[in-house]
């Protein structure tokens, strides 16, 4: 029994409107510590559910062999839709530094404009190291997000919080150089 050729596209965009809601309730939780925690778990919680339907779309989209260019061009948006109002949403609670938020944005923002730029030409899928950098910023932002501080304490939360954002900055830049030389000798190859 197959499943409706539709379903894993269908998953991609339903993260869309999840990154807003999540994001509103973000902002009305307000900063850890000092906000609603009920809203922060609900937060919390909306974002990793979200995250997570990244890899039951992909994998549906694998396994029944209905991998599409629609899935190949809106999944990576619909992640960085999810992950930079996650990114935006802690700067502005004053949780994450403004210089690592803008630095990952710019990033994100860049290469999707180069894909739609290009999408003419041919559909970019990401690569694997553009994968293992979203992984790692679902986890980053998954931490930062949950409101464990009030069982670890503030100081050990707030610097495990700040180590992942560090690794997730650079996976992400390193991912986006990835991208840029792969896409350079693309060019080359068919010159």
């Amino acid at each position: 029994m197959g499943i409706p050729r539709q379903l894993p596209n269908a998953i991609t965009i339903a993260r869309i409107p999840l990154a807003i809601v999540f994001f509103v309730l973000l902002l009305i939780a307000g900063p850890a510590g000092a906000g609603d925690l009920a809203m922060r778990w609900a937060a919390a919680v909306l974002f990793i559910v979200a995250i997570s339907t990244d890899w039951v779309d992909g994998y549906l989209a694998r396994r029944y062999d209905i991998v599409s260019d629609f899935g190949k061009l809106w999944d990576p948006i619909a992640d960085k839709l999810l992950t930079g109002s996650g990114f935006l949403g802690l700067a502005i609670l004053g949780e994450v530094p403004w210089w690592i938020v803008i630095v990952i944005l710019i990033r994100e923002w860049g290469i999707t404009i180069h894909r739609f730029t290009i999408v003419h030409e041919h559909v970019v899928a990401a690569a694997w190291m553009g994968k293992v950098k979203t992984v790692v910023q679902g986890v980053a932002l998954s931490w930062a997000l949950l409101p464990l501080h009030v069982w670890i304490g503030e100081q050990a939360w707030s610097i495990t919080t700040l180590v992942l954002m560090l690794i997730a900055l650079v996976l992400t830049v390193a991912s986006g150089i990835d991208y840029v030389l792969a896409q350079s000798r693309g060019r080359r190859s068919k010159a």
